[in-house]
């Protein structure tokens, strides 16, 4: 039997980082039932507060470019679509037709479900004070009544860098960040439409944006179990024992989710739109199920993808190649139903009251955060707190759901390099006779 590691710097990240809850939360559940005062207030204010905001920073500092980079590499991978005909379109349609199923079904699921409800008034209003008020402006702002005209307008951006400055400050209005994926995505459709010579530049320039982005996220989550562990001790510190069964109503809506989705969603799709049988297909792509959960990366799992879907599901390679891999990024449906259920959450932990209006504001920033997501663990982070700030919800509240967030990552990759393969599986089955994009 080999020897347990007790060099906690070796552990794997995500156990660093589990660890680095437990200990946290644990000494703030210690402190809370010991008796809360002005003492420990001085000490969440002048030493936990500030070490997790550390963490929380360098996460909302690349919201931005990571947005903008991931957005319009994610359109512009889809190919010429003047090429690509029946295939690309419909590749893109099946994306949408996806994640839009999944958003709904995360919306319906939380609004049933409710479990950000389990908190109780008071500590809702504790909660509100550690974070601050500065939310209480973006709440008002989203409650005032806009047009349809108007808000269609405010989706294209006179000034997409003025609408990017005003993301997490008092001026934004809860359209900034939709208005900046609009601006991305047509960005992406641009490339597309030109000649690629004269866009391979700024396709480069968008692609080191994007690595830059993820490794400034890398060097945030080398930071995280210390961070984690100052955020757990500041939430649990404040709230006891409550917030853990709220965390608890809020896991369980989640995985509801992922399971209507992937055992109902996808075999539904496969057998009308695909002509398979999803016993036989969710048999065949076994490998690729675990390699997901292990990794927690789509990227990382695309190598077996691409095997499973030429050697055991026997699609054309040139077809399955340009599918997946586009679908590594662009289709993570999977994680747009969970961005929907933790926005939603959320808001109702801090009383925030989303009209049926904002919800579908909601929906539609979950869908087209799905296309821009990192496709690595912890890679949807940044763009839920985006979102958070939209309607209203302080971006530090995703401390709350921080320390989970690994298994729910681990099981939200799952369903998005299934539904992937998904795609790959309609999109060969209906249009074997299209076009297809030149191999390489």
């Amino acid at each position: 039997m080999r020897a347990f590691n007790w060099r906690f710097w070796q552990w794997s990240l995500a156990t660093q980082i589990l660890v680095g809850l437990l200990i946290g939360a644990s000494c703030g559940l210690l402190v809370q039932a010991l008796g809360t005062g002005a003492r420990l207030d001085a000490f969440i204010t002048n030493v936990t507060a500030p070490v997790g905001q550390i963490f929380l920073r360098l996460i909302f500092m690349v919201i931005v470019p990571l947005v903008i980079s991931a957005i319009a590499l994610g359109v512009a991978g889809m190919g010429d679509l003047r090429q690509l005909g029946r295939v690309g379109v419909k590749c893109l349609g099946m994306t949408l037709l996806l994640a839009g199923a999944s958003v709904a079904i995360g919306l319906v699921l939380v609004n049933v479900i409710q479990p950000g409800h389990y908190l109780s008034a008071e500590k809702s209003a504790a909660l509100e004070k550690q974070y601050g008020s500065a939310a209480q402006e973006k709440v008002t702002q989203g409650g005032q009544s806009v047009s349809v005209t108007g808000f269609l307008l405010g989706l294209i951006p006179t000034n997409p860098i003025a609408e990017a400055a005003k993301i997490f400050t008092a001026q934004d209005d809860g359209k900034a960040l939709l208005a900046v994926m609009v601006f991305s995505v047509l960005v992406g459709l641009a490339i597309i439409s030109c000649p690629e010579e004269r866009t391979r530049a700024l396709t480069a320039f968008f692609d080191s944006v994007f690595t830059i982005s993820l490794k400034i996220i890398d060097f945030a989550m080398k930071l995280a179990p210390v961070c984690v562990a100052c955020l757990a001790f500041n939430v649990t510190a404040r709230l006891g024992f409550e917030i853990v069964t709220t965390l608890g109503a809020y896991v369980v809506t989640v995985m509801l989710g992922y399971l209507i989705h992937g055992l109902v969603t996808y075999p539904v799709v496969l057998r009308t739109l695909g002509g398979k049988s999803p016993i036989a297909f969710y048999r065949e792509i076994q490998e690729v199920i675990y390699t997901a959960f292990g990794t927690s990366s789509s990227n990382a799992t695309l190598p077996v993808s691409l095997e499973v879907a030429e050697q055991k599901l026997k699609l054309p390679p040139q077809l399955s190649r340009f599918v997946l891999t586009v679908g590594a990024t662009a289709n993570q449906n999977g994680t747009a139903l969970y961005e929907g259920v933790t926005v939603l959450f959320l808001a109702q932990v801090f009383g925030v009251d989303l009209s049926l209006g904002q919800q579908i504001v909601v929906a539609l920033l979950c869908i087209l955060a799905g296309i821009g997501t990192a496709g690595v663990p912890g890679g949807s982070l940044p763009l839920v707190v985006g979102v958070l700030v939209t309607v209203g919800v302080p971006g530090e509240a995703i401390a709350i759901i921080l320390g989970i967030d690994r298994f729910l990552d681990m099981c939200r990759t799952v369903l998005n390099v299934t539904g992937d393969l998904v795609i790959a599986v309609v999109v060969a089955g209906k249009d074997r006779g299209g076009a297809l994009p030149p191999q390489a």
